[in-house]
């Protein structure tokens, strides 16, 4: 890996001469986290992570590159590699390498084997602490780098899918530390995945396409708390909205939330745009493929690229050809256009910027304090999977309504009394 000869930090970026686009970005970022700001202005002083390695595998935008630089300033020596290949800024890589002597590993639109080799660069800081978003790092760490794993004391996961491979590792009693399920924290799920995603991912379609979303059938496949937050964007946009589901509960939601109910199969042959977020394999599969009209838009904002079916649709087409950046054209063999959206990657990181940084100020506070709460407490946690601590959680709500200068009530100790007990009555 070529070394910087100002900073003699080890890295892998695109181009150090972006840094100072970077760092302007990262700043106007910055304005919008006020509960990161105040932990970094504690960590500084603090210093709760002193002598501590992390590596981060998480996407490399401007709101990373504010939680980099606060774990940094807490006294801790971060490493960081991208979890998707198309999510990096290559911008911010470069201002984190030249501004903030952090290491980082990740170039936007990186092949396969880069993204792994990155992820094997990262490791070589020899981790204390992992931060994933996809579990990709606890992955190789269980199979291809056992021999750093001993040394880990935890880590953290900020994704669905992520937690899902996590938690299946722990039942099979292979997880080998413990980790904090991030984005099961209330202060991630409830805005990061349902706000954020929901905005940023129409606006990577739209910066991706350009088409007029009203009037639309807008199909949304899963109706978690990230389809939800995308089913409301796209009727605020005028779209027609249906939503495919496998679980009864969330269809039964999302039908009394006004929405269309249906199949996939029932859906493929009047959708207009289909979005994926499930954080399952071949969502949209072959028979789909069959069925859809011409002109139909494909894309995905679940964590990986398995939703859509990539493999299949192209032995389906007869050729295909880029249109636009990051918009293929699969010419099937009865004349039919099937366009699909930044190799069925994250939508809303590969054509756009992810999501607003008043957003990840949550999301990434809790980051910083799972990695300070696994630090001092790890001795006692088994090596499973653990929720946020509720107690942070609901310090990461208080700090954000206080910096939008809101004022809640409070308990009354009488009130107290009577919700802790039960011979009062009626």
């Amino acid at each position: 890996m070529p070394a910087n000869t100002q900073t003699q930090v080890q890295y892998d970026i695109r181009d150090l001469s972006l840094a100072d686009k970077g760092k302007r970005r990262t700043e106007w970022a910055f304005q919008s986290m006020p509960v990161l700001q105040a932990i970094r202005k504690r960590f500084i002083s603090t210093q709760p992570l002193a002598g501590i390695r992390i590596v981060a595998c998480l996407h490399v935008t401007t709101e990373t590159a504010n939680l980099m630089i606060a774990l940094r300033d807490g006294g801790a020596s971060v490493a960081l590699c991208a979890s998707n290949p198309l999510s990096t800024q290559d911008d911010v890589a470069a201002t984190l390498v030249r501004d903030y002597g952090i290491p980082v590993f990740a170039i936007k639109g990186e092949s396969n084997e880069q993204y792994y080799s990155h992820i094997a660069a990262a490791l070589d800081h020899q981790p204390h602490i992992t931060m994933d978003d996809g579990a990709d790092t606890v992955g190789i760490l269980h199979t291809d780098r056992l021999d750093l794993a001993a040394n880990v004391l935890g880590g953290t996961e900020e994704t669905t899918t992520g937690v899902i491979r996590l938690r299946a590792m722990a039942k099979e009693g292979v997880l080998r530390y413990p980790i904090v399920a991030v984005n099961d924290a209330l202060t991630k799920h409830f805005f990061d995945n349902r706000y954020g995603t929901g905005q940023s991912t129409i606006d990577g379609i739209l910066r991706a396409t350009n088409v007029l979303l009203a009037g639309t059938n807008f199909v949304v496949a899963g109706y978690g708390w990230c389809g939800r937050g995308l089913a409301m964007r796209a009727r605020g946009a005028g779209a027609h909205v249906i939503v495919t589901e496998i679980d009864p509960i969330k269809a039964i939601e999302a039908l009394m939330d006004g929405f269309r109910v249906m199949t996939m199969a029932e859906a493929a042959p009047i959708a207009d745009v289909v979005v994926t977020v499930t954080g399952n394999k071949s969502v949209v599969a072959r028979e789909h493929f069959e069925r859809f009209k011409d002109g139909v838009i494909l894309s995905n904002s679940g964590h990986f690229n398995v939703e859509i079916d990539i493999e299949t649709l192209e032995r389906a087409a007869s050729s295909h050809r880029t249109v636009r950046e990051f918009v293929e054209e699969y010419a099937m063999k009865d004349g039919r256009r099937i366009y699909l959206l930044a190799d069925g990657r994250l939508i809303n990181l590969a054509a756009a910027e992810g999501h607003p940084a008043s957003v990840m100020d949550m999301s990434f506070a809790n980051q910083a304090l799972s990695v300070e709460y696994l630090v001092k407490n790890h001795a006692s946690l088994a090596k499973k999977v653990y929720a946020v601590p509720e107690a942070i959680d609901q310090e990461v709500a208080r700090m954000k309504l206080e910096a939008m200068g809101v004022k809640i009530d409070r308990l009354t100790p009488e009130q107290e009394k009577y919700l802790a007990s039960w011979n009062e009555g009626t």
